[in-house]
């Protein structure tokens, strides 16, 4: 903590009026910016603690990953070219029925280093897998040692789901408030906690209404996977007699605080309740790609107002958590699928990244965009590399040229976490090693065999 002066970069403000200071500063005072122009930075921020030359260098607020499974770090690539429910079979139940907290700690702090290393600040973890007691503490450690700003969607099955994953709806309830106790109330101000559903087919009304009351009064949101497949949405018609949207809001759950994962496939009465209740659909291309579920109608969404944020999703159905390579991927699935070359242009899909990742973090007044006021979460990439020379248009290099390996340095809450292309606040090597260690002895109880 302390005063940063950010000096010489070009500066993408995503404010309202979207403006780009080139070359432009930032300069920070403890968690909050306190000043943003165009040009050289006044003479008296020069003393600043620690003054960063962003000489071709862009200036972004930090990208928000707005769903993803952080436990799913150690079982990436173990079940490619399958659909949805066949990879939950194959992949992901053997391991969550038997993930220890410090498996799943470790798991936690490679993910959210992939994550900071891909300019996300900020992170919602649909975090589901309750085995051992404490897994969401061990995620949540993980968060507050690397400094990442963090929101913790609290899964949970009451119903029809694998016997391993389901749970009662008091201890539901009595978990959720436990951990908001320990690691929001009570915790360093980054990290937050709300409910997350797991899925339509596997949550009972009587404890979705419940939980989101809570949510409510909590001044919290609500987490869940709608419509990812057909074949989902065809369960729910033959369950309820209605589809996803449209059971949520005969609950009356739709809003500004309700978080709709995937979306996919939403019929146009779907839409306009979603548009209707200024609900926030979290878009995750590249998995939805992966698993083969389909193309969410995104461009549709967009002109009729609704607030979309973008998301990796787990990396048990991507491979990784990379934020840039999901910006590129939202812009070119929508071209090819629409047939149009203009119906995604970079800024648009930065505006989802930052500012609609704000809006479905529930912190749209504080992060997504750099303004004075707002808290210093900033990302700085590299544009000086053979892969993006010459910058004609910088948002367009965004979208469409840099990498994870170009980004230089990320601040959260004014803090430094990543500097010069190195993680500073813990051992990376360190935990990669332990990590491949505890893994061998989880899949070795989880009964997998890795080919």
């Amino acid at each position: 903590m302390g005063t940063i002066l950010i000096e010489n970069g070009t500066i993408v403000t995503l404010n309202d009026l979207e403006e780009i200071y080139s070359p432009g500063y930032v300069f920070i005072e403890n968690d909050t910016i306190v000043d943003i122009a165009s040009g050289e930075a006044p003479s008296q921020y020069l003393r600043a603690d620690t003054v960063i030359n962003a000489n071709l260098m862009a200036v972004i607020p930090g990208l928000v990953n707005a769903h993803t499974h952080l436990f799913q770090t150690f079982i990436r690539g173990l079940a490619d070219d399958k659909p949805l429910l066949d990879w939950l079979k194959t992949a992901i139940w053997p391991v969550a029925q038997v993930m220890t907290e410090e498996e799943t700690y470790l798991a936690a702090m490679v993910g959210l280093i992939e994550n900071l290393r891909g300019g996300a600040t900020s992170v919602i973890d649909h975090q589901y897998i309750h085995a051992d007691p404490r897994n969401d503490d061990g995620v949540c450690r993980a968060a507050d040692e690397t400094g990442i700003r963090f929101l913790l969607a609290r899964g949970w099955a009451d119903m029809d789901y694998h016997p391993a994953l389901m749970e009662t709806p008091e201890r539901i309830v009595s978990e959720t408030i436990r951990l908001r106790d320990r690691w929001q109330i009570a915790g360093n101000g980054r990290t937050r906690v709300e409910y997350g559903p797991l899925i339509p087919w596997g949550c009972s009304d009587e404890t979705m209404s419940h939980t989101h009351e809570m949510s409510r009064n909590w001044c919290s949101g609500t987490h869940i996977h709608v419509a990812e497949t057909k074949t989902e949405v065809d369960m729910n018609i033959a369950l309820r007699g209605n589809r996803h949207i449209e059971w949520l809001a005969e609950l009356g759950m739709l809003g500004p605080d309700m978080q709709l994962v995937h979306s996919v496939w939403l019929s146009d009465a779907e839409i306009d309740l979603i548009a209707k209740y200024k609900a926030i659909v979290v878009h995750c291309p590249v998995s939805n790609m992966y698993l083969a579920s389909g193309v969410a109608r995104v461009p549709e969404m967009l002109e009729k107002g609704i607030t979309v944020a973008l998301a990796s999703d787990g990396p048990g159905s991507n491979n990784n958590q990379d934020m840039l390579a999901v910006l590129k991927t939202t812009a070119l699935l929508h071209k090819v699928n629409s047939l149009n070359a203009m119906v995604l242009l970079p800024e648009d899909v930065l505006r989802m990244a930052c500012r609609g990742g704000a809006a479905a973090f529930g912190l749209p007044d504080q992060i997504g965009s750099l303004q004075p006021g707002k808290k210093a979460d900033i990302v700085l990439i590299d544009l000086d590399t053979p892969m993006a020379m010459p910058v004609h248009h910088v948002p367009s290099a965004l979208i469409y040229n840099v990498s994870t390996r170009d980004v230089d340095t990320v601040i959260v809450d004014g803090r430094i976490l990543m500097r010069d292309k190195s993680i500073v606040v813990v051992d990376e090597k360190t935990i990669l090693a332990k990590a491949r260690k505890v893994c061998d002895d989880l899949f070795t109880r989880a009964g997998i065999k890795v080919d």
